[in-house]
Parts: C-alpha cells; structure tokens; sequence
C-alpha cells in the first residue's frame, strides 16, 4: 500500500528537501523556493516542537499551491499521530519500525522507513512497502544502492544522509529513484543546483 502512495506522492521527483531546524517562517520560505524551482517533494522533521511549528505552516502553505508536505523523524505512534493533525501527507523514519510504518498507514499517510541492511529492506517489503530510505547514504555509497537491486529489483530507494548537488547525480546514476538533502540546503547554492537533475 505504501509504494502505491509513494509513487503518487513522489510523482517522478528527483529530490526531496529535508527542512530541519528552522523556524517556521524560515521554513515555509526555503520551501517556497525549493517549490519554485521544481522541487516538489518536501519533508519537515517534527523531532520538537519548533520542528511542529515548522510543520504546520509548511503543510499550510503547501496546500495553497496544491503541494503535499510529509513529516520527517517519525519514529513512534505518537508522533504518527501529532503529524497527521498537523496535515501531513506522508510520514519518513531513520529506521524501520512495523508498528510506526502500520500506524502511519492506518492515518493515510504512506511511509518512507529508513533501511541500512537488506534484512531491513526484506521487512519492508514484508510490511507492503516498496519505497525506502537508504540511510545514511553517504556512507553506504552508490555501490550499496546498485547491489541492493539484485535481490530487490522493484525497491524504489531515496538516497539520504551526506547527500548535496555534487554526489547526487552517482546516487542516482546508481539506481535511487530520488536523492533527499537535508544540511546542504544551508548553501544558497544547492537548491538551484539540485533543480537542475
């Protein structure tokens, strides 16, 4: 059910825009900037209560223009929870947790777990999933994702951690179907950067 989801959500996008830390006014700003440059696919971290904040007016100004936002740094049924009232779309994980990924589907909100060995992929897939986040990227490297389709041909990956405009394109080249980038986006030069992959 989720990969279904996903694949709605994502709609072919390259990259996500991970905006983590930032007040709510800063947040809502870099997403419209990511938005007018094509980058459709935006994730909020909702660790704390700014990270909340944050996530409610980028959901809200995400809706004016027909965007979905999804919630990242989901990792208990709480927090499942507090982000679907806050209008989230779809709900991201570091790991893989059956009951996180059950509880966010059961709210509508298709899950992106993170996976770092090919028994977490297995349980995803086990779960329904088709969709996950191979975390941290930049440490697994482009070689992991390539491997991975072996035995996981229909696993759809998007590449996260350590990822910015200067990589991305290996990830990609080595079969993720989308890159995330989080702590690069502090460079004003990345967004534009990555718009154009």
């Amino acid at each position: 059910m989720s990969g279904r989801g996903l694949d709605g959500l994502f709609g072919g996008g390259r990259v996500m825009a991970i905006l983590r830390g930032l007040p709510a006014a800063d947040t809502v700003a870099m997403a419209v900037r990511a938005w007018d440059l094509g980058i459709l696919v935006v994730e909020v971290p909702a660790r704390d209560r700014q990270g909340v904040q944050a996530l409610q007016a980028t959901v809200r100004a995400g809706a004016e223009r027909g965007v979905p936002v999804g919630a990242g740094t989901v990792v208990d049924a709480d927090q499942v929870r507090e982000v679907a009232a806050c209008g989230a779309a779809f709900t991201v994980a570091p790991g893989f947790d059956p009951a996180v990924m059950a509880a966010s589907e059961e709210a509508a909100m298709p899950h992106l777990p993170g996976v770092a060995t090919p028994t977490d992929v297995q349980g995803v897939v086990r779960a329904g999933g088709r969709w996950v986040k191979a975390f941290p990227a930049s440490v697994l490297g482009p070689e992991w994702i390539s491997a991975l389709h072996g035995p996981f041909p229909d696993v759809r990956v998007v590449a996260t951690g350590g990822v910015d405009g200067r990589n991305a394109g290996r990830f990609l080249g080595a079969g993720a179907s989308m890159v995330a980038v989080g702590s690069a986006l502090g460079d004003p030069a990345q967004i534009p950067l990555l718009s154009e992959l």
